[in-house]
């Protein structure tokens, strides 16, 4: 039986991470959303019983943000809340450590200040809440865990902000991009790396912050994306793009923990260069 079981492994990160482990020659076992619905309770018991793991790398979850004001409301925090608790249940009923994906949406910074680890929970939208309750559980229910906050994920797989941009710019002159909004993008790659690295290094189990280095506006984010294309990027407030769901102003995550690993993080713009290069390949 496989000792790593990837939970999740058709979204974003979870491709990513799957083409991780078999680059590392790793054994695993992978279950998609229809291979395994975490809200069912029995179904997550007795995968965890038949494969007895010791590593659960949790990368399913409801990731519609603006829905989860609305219409999925419900579904976002079965899945994000209470799938969460069925699976950090069942890893330690079997004594396996818990890798769990959290996010910058539950804080709504007051100040330009990096945000800590162990800065005050506030989120703004109905993921954001139901993200920081999902953590409270598995720290009430495991002993070994780790929880990564990451940010603005972008990467090769799924639909993600980078991938969305050049989309468009394929059939457009001009995009209005918001530039009152500032964060860390984050690479998928490096964060499957770094969910890697913490099991493989015995980091101190926790909670730990990852993105790329250096920090940006959706709208720079935009133009450095788009920086070698024949297209206008302009730069609008969060009124001028109203959304369901509230964004917060200031999510800058803090990632001196991260650092202290040893653990190399590179620059969003390298990691945006990469990301195009890959994706040109694919083509």
């Amino acid at each position: 039986m496989s000792q790593t079981l990837v939970i999740g492994a058709d979204g974003q990160l979870g491709q990513e991470l799957v083409a991780l482990l078999k680059e590392k020659g790793m054994d695993f076992y992978e279950t998609t959303r229809k291979d395994l619905d975490i809200t069912d309770s029995k179904a997550v018991q007795a995968i965890f019983y038949h494969l007895k793991p010791k590593v659960v790398y949790l990368c399913a979850a409801y990731t519609a943000v603006d829905e989860a004001e609305g219409k999925g409301k419900k579904l976002n925090w079965q899945v994000n809340v209470e799938g969460t608790e069925n699976v950090a249940r069942a890893a330690s009923k079997y004594g396996a450590t818990l890798i769990f994906l959290s996010t910058d949406y539950i804080f709504n910074a007051k100040d330009d200040s990096p945000l800590a680890v162990d800065e005050k929970e506030e989120p703004i939208n109905a993921y954001g809440l139901a993200k920081a309750e999902a953590e409270r559980r598995i720290r009430e229910i495991c002993q070994a865990y780790y929880i990564v906050r990451t940010s603005w994920v972008i990467g090769v797989y799924g639909h993600n902000f980078l991938k969305t941009m050049c989309r468009l710019a394929k059939t457009n002159q001009q995009l209005t991009v918001v530039d009152d909004q500032r964060g860390r993008p984050t690479w998928t790659k490096t964060l499957g790396r770094f969910l890697i690295y913490l099991q493989e290094s015995g980091a101190d189990y926790g909670t730990y912050h990852l993105a790329n280095e250096g920090s940006c506006s959706w709208y720079e984010l935009a133009s450095y994306i788009l920086k070698d294309q024949a297209i206008e990027v302009v730069p609008v407030t969060s009124e001028a793009y109203k959304r369901p769901a509230k964004r917060p102003a200031y999510s800058i995550l803090d990632l001196s923990k991260t650092k202290a690993l040893g653990f190399k993080i590179e620059t969003w713009q390298e990691a945006v260069d990469l990301i195009l290069k890959d994706l040109s390949t694919r083509d």
